[in-house]
């Protein structure tokens, strides 16, 4: 493998750990979830600085399908992360206490759900339409695969996809991204494997539909006949 991946593997493994355990807030802690928070945040520059060919080609090249929802996610994914970090400073209780008062607290409370719900589905969306090249850095770990493995693993990924969509029902996501519901409950009983593996179920639905769009959207833009840039 090159070695300049290794990084960016690193760095776009530890996000979606990250991102996972914000999710569960009451279950890890308040003071743990707001130094997550500044890891993930400290992790998403670190991805930009290692994709920054990216961003130099941003207005480069012609548009196709593909690459106009790619560069879509990846702007909703930089707004809903600017949307959390800009709430979470407004509601820290540990990490930015020497700022003094924290104003806006409602106000704060309700754009951080947003965000953090909003964001969690365009970050997933966002590895969704990477997911060939994913696959592709995997593919060489493991050189040797036969069809039947393939097949086993698709398999395994709309099982999980499957069951993500019971688990997003399950767990309250459209209420909590249409503010339907301004608070999220946490059983603090429930074991907390449990309700990453439910959220990491959802994850999974979200990047499937995400792998799907990329291929019927690269296969609509097949005639532009440009050059993409799609590391991001």
């Amino acid at each position: 493998m090159n070695a300049k991946l290794i990084p960016k593997i690193f760095v776009d493994a530890a996000m979606t750990a990250v991102l996972l355990l914000l999710m569960a807030y009451s279950l890890v802690g308040e003071s743990a979830h707001e130094w997550l928070g500044v890891g993930i945040f400290v992790l998403f520059i670190f991805h930009h600085i290692l994709n920054v060919r990216w961003s130099k080609a941003l207005f480069k090249g012609k548009y196709t399908p593909y690459r106009i929802a790619q560069t879509a996610a990846v702007l909703l994914v930089l707004l809903t992360m600017l949307g959390s970090m800009i709430s979470g400073v407004l509601l820290s209780r540990t990490v930015f206490t020497f700022l003094g008062g924290r104003p806006w607290q409602a106000q704060a409370q309700m754009l951080h759900m947003l965000c953090a719900y909003w964001g969690f589905v365009f970050l997933s969306l966002h590895l969704g339409l990477h997911w060939n090249s994913i696959t592709n850095m995997a593919g060489r770990l493991f050189k040797k695969h036969s069809p039947v493995s393939k097949w086993a693993v698709r398999l395994i990924g709309w099982l999980i996809a499957a069951y993500g969509i019971y688990a997003f029902i399950k767990r309250d996501f459209a209420g909590y991204m249409f503010l339907q519901i301004h608070f999220v409950f946490f059983d603090l009983d429930e074991p907390l494997a449990l309700y990453l593996s439910d959220y990491l179920a959802v994850m999974g639905t979200f990047v499937c539909a995400g792998h799907y769009t990329a291929l019927l959207l690269r296969k609509a833009g097949r005639g532009f006949g440009s050059k993409e840039f799609t590391k991001m």
